[in-house]
């Protein structure tokens, strides 16, 4: 390499990308491509051929014919051979020939060098100087013809090139310059196929004519003519070649079947053995080779498919495809099967009554294929990739119609009854493997799930509808409710598909005609359920809404799955530019009519008004709130029944059953529990037999008593009883205002008159529902939790239309905001942190909330002006009209935008002046509860909402005042009192300048009417508005004392006090008080207060000759009631309603109260007054539930006075020491109850704390000492506080009556505490100097209260000398060792602590120091002989107390303890033989 010369040069390349439209080139073969200008000055630019690695990943199928052959000569080792003299500077000439006879020509095929002929007939390589083995580095590219048999070969001829130029002046011809010296030749075929791979072949010095017939034979011999060889024929050139053919495969295996069906397509016989042989080889093809030649082996595979008579064949047809389409997806190139399906497939056309079509067959090799016994992996990859297969199908089936101009016959004509039949056989073979196979192969299932819809969907177009609809309810038999969450999600995605269909809306609503228009709503029949006749005529529809329903007896991700079905069907109509007009909505509307059936069967569970816009949990799939209850069938009042569906049992029976509640939603049995668990126990059962004591269980659990719950039951009905999540409960709820919104007025009347009275206030019930779940929740909520959630910023428009109050006009622009709900902040929670996403949030929920407000109030509208009738039965006074009301009224209460509020305030205007005998005659609750709520908005930061609810306020008073014929308006005028009252005892704030306002705004409008300027109007307007104001300057000081509850519950009870002439003002505080009490834990406060509630609405009742008995009935619970006696009668008594429904209303809520108290023994007194309606009602359900509560009442109280685990409270004495802090409540004393077993520490950290907080901690002190207290020597700086323990105190007399624990700690005004002292001035001394000052306190009332303090009336000092002081001290050890002694259940462990501290020698120092100092024979004179008695007493009483506790552990012990009792017993023995010397007499 030395000696080679170097030349220099440059060479640029540029690598470019080049545009997809890139115009004027021409590809490899010299093909012009699109955007080809031809022209004069055209530049071409030519397309290189990409060598592409034979991996499938990088191939692509052949799209454009292709049929190069590059050779490249490698080497020719000719530095031995002797053939030649000179064979030095060695040239090779490749030629591409087709024949080797002596005058053939080669074929110019062979691609010229730039510059040259488009095409040559040789080419030459470059000649190396100088070498005898010369390497070529040449590529020669050739065009090979189309059809290549065996003659076309290349051939090499060798040149010796003369480089001499020493002659003499004279000029060599050109054989002396070019000498041949050797030829070779390589057929371009073997065994069928082009040869590629590199070859040595040996060098020829001859070419005789045939040379391509010679061949070695053996034994030295040969056949063909004589060649003579150089070197003895020995491999001398080295070649390569390369292969780019869309012709040729090299690929043996699918050469193999090409061939065959090349031979069978030129008539050769076809031998169904052969071709079997060699569709079972295609299996073993390359990948590369599979994607390369996919549309020419697949249209020949379906060739080969519907021209074969044998069986066998097509299925092994069908198996080679399966094989393909799963290699290309294996390898991620699906898209190309897709492109095949749709651009090149083609069936062929038929030419005789024998042609077989392509969907025909494939049908029936599917159907073979998915058949139990055949090969499970080909089934699985026929279920993964079932798409293709189904494609095919359809396109199949399109192109036959349209080549046979059978697309214009009847449907049930254009394909024979064994196609239908071979369809309706495969979807009954698929759909168990889907549901069969969808845990150990989930992405097969699913595809296959998926794909099988999409035919069905797709044979809607060409096939008999019927006979379509037959095979969906084919798949759908194949399910049952309670399977696995996979099924229902294959379940509800086949629906989903299906009713994706373009004509589902004709499919199901076959258009009623009449004289060539639409009939009149009030001539169709309607169906509002699931009923036979609505699943016949609307067959999609039917199957959805049935299915849905069915899923709402199951777990939470089922249940969501199918609303979201259902809830994108009606988005979709919404949207369609088919059906714009309002009619077209409202005829769609009623496909789903049956919505309101499934809601209504459902409200329970829709029923939750707790709004959370943030849910925790929601991933979690196994809720505890997913069971089952199995509830009566007889009519239990105590219980919701269901009622039942209309579907015939023939459809779906257990799927129906399900929802009906008329059989297991599940497909097996539990006998222990009657009932059936989910299969994959998501939710669990919770049985009521007559056996079960579940529902005590729970009772034990909450504390509380349910009316609700029961324990008997005969016979019962599964119903689904848990509540729906949020999300779910509000997309049904936009299903719901979709429908409500779009279906005619006279649809809508229709409904309510076929409705029974309880599906109208179920209706109505959704409606409230809607309101609370749609509550705008404000922008500063949106903003201030956004930080709690990941946000998932979604770029979106704006989908904050304003609102249109046109109701024909307003659906485009609704269902434009409901559609886009999915992404809104209450169904997504995905939202950005950004301001402008909090503003659109806060625009898109303040819509919403918007839009569902004036839906319902539309929807109230039409109602109350249909059925006023209906709604005046009773003076108004009905549940329908209850119901009603509390609507109109959520729509106040809830959080509404401006816009909102005051179409509600159009809208309660309008319903007062039609009902105004519901407001002004009868019970006054919804008078009240409106009064109430309009108060609130007197208070609001809005002052456009402040001026409507004012002037709503005025109209309620004048309207009160001319119902009344221009007397009063004294029914009004009390429920504002009484709602001023509940405001403030609600500490909501009112009282302030907006407040005053609104005031000022009623006086105004009173001032300025003038039809009512001379009348009494005026003036008893003011009078209530000077009222009001008195009433607010209580608001001060509650807000003073909001932290303090003693003290805030202190003004109530004093408000309440002030109201004895009002009764129902009284009720407000004292419910009020109750509420205060539940919030702080006080619970038999919170009952007592209920208990003095019930007790005045008696005496009320009493006083009006309505009920026998008044609050006296009640002094067995507590003697405090006589407090209610105190009723005036007065014109506060004028307006009062209470009756006998109220007061048993107030009774069960004592009962409750009483329960949650622990105090048991009191809720039997309660019954008794209950028990008498009941019975005088012969209720004897209600009567059953009352016993079976006092039943469980008193196993409570035996568990209770077993266990002594019940505490009823501990209590103190608090005194207060300040004038300047504490003012009236100086010097006064108080005895505090705290719950359960309360430290003395706790309550004086507590009450420091409060009165630091008030006062400052610099400026409270706490008196450690409970001695008594001189003002006088108290700082006046200081605010002084002094807690004392105090104890429940009895006489002997009253312990004989008070045999209990409970009865010694319910309804005690004593207590009682000690203080040690000694004449000397000391606290401790010893004890022949020991005293003991015992103060006894007397309060104002009995604990429990409505209070949990309660002044101290009076107290007395009680001073015990030394010796009374030893009698007290050894009657309690007595009495201690008495009561261990007598229980029936003796706690050892307590007896054996006892008798330690009493007999043993270590401790026993009291009871001997007592005996040595006060009866020894020294000292006995010192003291009064009764008293000396009276201890010696007390001795004889301990010592047999301690001899009898000694014998009943002598009972208990076990052999451990054997040593320790004989112990004791001689302890005792000791104490007993000292007591006797110092007595004088034998003790023990």
């Amino acid at each position: 390499m030395s000696k080679f010369p170097v030349i220099l040069g440059n060479i640029d390349i540029t690598v470019d990308n080049v545009a997809p439209d890139f115009s004027n080139y021409v590809n490899s073969t010299y093909i012009p491509m699109k955007q080809f200008e031809y022209g004069s000055k055209t530049v071409v630019t030519f397309e290189v051929e990409e060598f592409v690695p034979c991996i499938p990943k990088h191939s692509q199928p052949f799209t454009i014919y292709s049929n190069h052959l590059y050779v490249y000569p490698r080497h020719l080792k000719y530095d031995s051979q002797k053939s030649f003299t000179k064979a030095r500077n060695i040239a090779v000439c490749i030629e591409f020939k087709d024949s080797d006879d002596d005058d053939a020509q080669s074929v110019k095929c062979i691609y010229g060098r730039p510059g040259g002929p488009l095409f040559t007939r040789s080419a030459y390589a470059v000649v190396l100087h100088h070498h005898q083995n010369p390497e070529f580095y040449d590529e020669i590219k050739i065009e090979l013809p189309t059809q290549l048999h065996d003659k076309h070969h290349l051939l090499f001829t060798f040149y010796h090139v003369s480089c001499d130029t020493s002659s003499k002046g004279t000029t060599k011809k050109k054989d002396l310059v070019e000498t041949q010296v050797g030829y070779c030749w390589l057929p371009l075929l073997k065994d069928g196929r082009v040869v590629t791979s590199e070859q040595h072949i040996p060098v020829a010095a001859n070419l005789p004519a045939g040379y391509l017939g010679y061949q070695e034979i053996g034994m030295g011999k040969h056949s063909g003519p004589e060649i003579k060889w150089v070197e003895g024929g020995k491999p001398l050139f080295k070649i390569a070649t390369h292969f780019v053919s869309t012709v040729y495969t090299q690929d043996q295996h699918l050469n193999n079947f090409f061939q065959y069906c090349q031979k069978t397509d030129n008539g050769a016989q076809a031998s169904g053995n052969e071709l079997i042989k060699y569709l079972k080889s295609m299996h073993a093809m390359e990948g590369h080779v599979v994607i390369k030649f996919l549309p020419t082996t697949l249209n020949q595979l379906f060739r080969v498919l519907t021209r074969t008579s044998q069986d066998d064949v097509a299925v092994n047809v069908s198996r080679v495809i399966i094989h393909i389409v799963s290699q290309c997806h294996e390898e991620g190139l699906e898209s190309y099967l897709r492109s095949y399906v749709k651009y090149v497939f083609k069936t062929e056309p038929i030419t005789d009554t024998n042609t077989k079509t392509v969907h025909e067959e494939l049908t029936k090799s599917m159907t073979t294929i998915l058949k139990p016994s055949t090969d499970f992996l080909t089934c699985n990859k026929l279920l993964k990739y079932s798409w293709f297969f189904f494609d095919v199908l359809i396109k199949s089936m399109a192109q036959h119609l349209i080549e046979n101009n059978r697309e214009r016959m009847g449907r049930t004509l254009r394909f024979p009854a064994t196609y239908q039949h071979s369809v309706e056989t495969l979807v009954n073979l698929l759909v168990p493997h889907i549901t069969q196979k969808y845990r150990e192969y989930p992405e097969a299932t699913k595809n296959a799930n998926h794909s099988l819809a999409c035919f069905i969907k797709r044979c809607f177009t060409f096939m008999d509808r019927g006979f379509v609809f037959k095979q969906i309810n084919s798949y759908l038999c194949c399910f049952s409710p309670g399977e696995a969450k996979a099924l229902f999600e294959f379940k509800f995605e086949f629906l989903r598909s299906v009713c994706n269909h373009e004509h589902y809306v004709p499919l199901n609503l076959p258009m009623p005609f009449g004289k060539g228009r639409i009939q009149r709503y009030q001539d169709l029949q309607l169906d509002y359920s699931l009923s036979d006749e609505y699943c016949r005529n609307h067959f999609l529809a039917g199957l959805l809404l049935r299915e849905v329903g069915s899923a709402l007896q199951e777990f939470r991700d089922v249940r969501q799955i199918a609303i979201s079905v259902l809830k994108g069907m009606m988005i979709k109509h919404a949207f369609d530019d088919r059906y714009p007009s309002r009619s077209h909505q409202s005829r769609l509307a009623t496909l789903y009519f049956p919505i309101f059936g499934l809601l209504l069967e459902n409200v329970q569970r829709l029923n939750v008004k707790d709004i959370s816009p943030f849910p925790v949990n929601c991933t979690n799939n196994n809720t505890k709130d997913d069971f089952l209850l199995t509830l009566p069938t007889s009519g239990n009042p105590l219980s919701t029944p269901q009622k039942q569906n209309t579907l015939d049992s023939s459809l779906h029976k257990d799927v129906l059953g399900a929802i009906s509640g008329t059989g297991s939603p599940h497909a097996s049995s539990t006998p222990n529990f009657n009932a059936v668990k989910h299969a994959d126990s998501r939710g669990s059962l919770i049985s009521t037999d007559s056996g079960s004591s579940i529902p005590e269980r729970s009772n034990e659990k909450t504390n509380s008593l349910d009316k609700n719950q029961h324990s008997g039951t005969l016979g019962g009905s599964l119903v689904r009883c848990d509540k729906l999540d949020q999300s779910e409960i509000k997309s049904l709820l936009m299903c719901f205002l979709q429908l409500l919104k779009s279906m005619s007025e006279d649809a809508l009347f229709t409904f309510w008159n076929k409705a029974s009275s309880q599906e109208i206030l179920d209706f109505f019930t959704v409606a409230e529902v809607c309101l609370h779940q749609f509550q705008y929740m404000g922008k500063r909520y949106i903003a201030r939790n956004q930080e709690g959630l990941g946000p998932i910023v979604h770029d979106r428009k704006s989908q904050t239309l304003p609102v249109s109050r046109n109701r024909a006009g307003m659906m485009h622009a609704r269902l434009q905001q409901l559609s886009s709900l999915d992404n809104s902040f209450t169904f997504n929670h995905s939202y950005g942190h950004s301001e402008a996403d909090v503003l659109h949030q806060s625009l898109l929920e303040g819509n919403i909330a918007t839009e569902v407000c004036l839906t319902v109030l539309d929807t109230l509208s039409l109602f109350t002006l249909a059925f006023k009738n209906q709604l005046i039965v009773d003076n108004g006074h009905n549940p329908l009209m209850k119901k009603v009301f509390d609507v109109h009224l959520c729509c106040l209460r809830k959080n509404q935008s401006e816009t909102s509020l005051k179409h509600v305030f159009t809208a309660l205007r309008s319903f007062i002046y039609r009902f105004p005998s519901t407001f002004y005659e009868g019970r006054a609750d919804m008078c009240a509860a409106l009064c109430y709520e309009i108060l609130k908005c007197c208070n609001s930061k809005l002052g456009s909402i402040r001026n409507d609810a004012s002037h709503l306020l005025y109209f309620l008073m004048r309207h009160n005042f001319d119902y009344t014929k221009r007397r009063s308006f004294v029914r009004t005028h009390l429920q504002v009192i009484i709602s001023v009252s509940q405001l403030i005892a609600d500490v909501v704030g009112i009282g302030g300048t907006r407040f005053q306002q609104s005031l000022s705004i009623i006086n105004n409008c009173a001032n300025d009417d003038k039809i009512v300027k001379h009348t009494a109007f005026p003036s008893e307007v003011k009078d209530l508005t000077k009222r009001i104001r008195t009433v607010l300057m209580a608001t001060a000081q509650m807000k003073e004392h909001e932290n303090d509850p003693e003290m805030l519950v202190d003004l109530q009870y004093s408000l309440a006090k002030s109201y004895a002439s009002t009764p129902e003002l009284r009720k407000t505080w004292l419910d009020s008080m109750a509420k205060i009490h539940v919030k702080n834990g006080d619970l038999s406060e919170a009952a007592m207060c209920y208990v003095h509630v019930a007790a005045l609405v008696a005496e009320y009742l009493k006083r009006k000759g309505m009920f026998n008995q008044g609050c006296r009935a009640f002094k067995v619970i507590t003697p405090n009631i006589d407090e209610e006696a105190s009723m005036i009668e007065d014109v506060g008594m004028q307006d009062v309603h209470f009756n006998e429904d109220v007061l048993m209303e107030l009774l069960e809520q004592c009962a409750d109260g009483l329960w949650k108290a622990e105090r048991y023994e009191t809720i039997a007194d309660i019954y008794k007054l209950i028990i008498p309606i009941y019975e005088q009602h012969r209720d004897f359900q209600k009567l059953a539930h009352v016993y079976e509560i006092l039943h469980r009442a008193y196993s409570k109280i035996t568990e209770v006075m077993h266990t002594g685990k019940r505490l009823l409270g501990t209590y103190f004495r608090v005194a207060f020491f300040g004038q300047g802090f504490f003012e009236d409540e100086d010097g006064k004393e108080y005895v505090y109850k705290e719950p359960k077993l309360t430290p003395l520490s706790e309550i004086s950290q507590r009450l420091e704390k409060l009165y630091s907080d008030k006062f400052g901690p610099e400026n409270v002190k706490m008196i450690q000492d409970s001695s008594k207290v001189n003002p006088k020597d108290l700082d006046t700086k200081y605010a002084y506080i002094q807690v004392t323990h105090v104890t429940p105190y009895h006489e002997e007399k009253d312990l004989q009556d008070r045999r209990t624990e409970f009865e010694r700690n319910h309804n005690i005004q004593r207590f009682v505490f000690e203080m040690p002292f000694t004449v000397s001035g000391k606290k401790q001394g010893g004890v022949e100097e020991q005293c003991k000052r015992r103060t006894i306190l007397t309060t104002m009332h009995y604990f429990p209260y409505v209070k949990k303090r309660i002044p101290v009336m009076y107290q007395r000092h009680l001073d015990l000398n030394p010796i009374e002081v030893a009698i007290d001290e050894m009657s309690r050890k007595v009495a201690e060792l008495k009561q261990l002694c007598s229980c029936n259940d003796v706690d050892m462990i307590k007896l054996q602590l006892k008798l330690q501290g009493s007999v043993s020698v270590q401790v026993n120092a009291g009871p001997l120091t007592y005996a040595r100092v006060f009866l020894d024979d020294a000292n006995v004179k010192k003291y009064p002989d009764n008293k000396v008695k009276q201890l010696k007493e007390v001795f004889r009483q301990f010592v047999d107390a301690c001899g009898q506790g000694l014998s009943i552990n002598d009972r208990l012990i076990k052999d451990d303890q054997l040593e320790y009792q004989e112990e004791m017993k001689a302890n005792y023995r000791e104490m007993a033989r000292e007591l006797s010397e110092i007595m004088h007499e034998q003790i023990g």
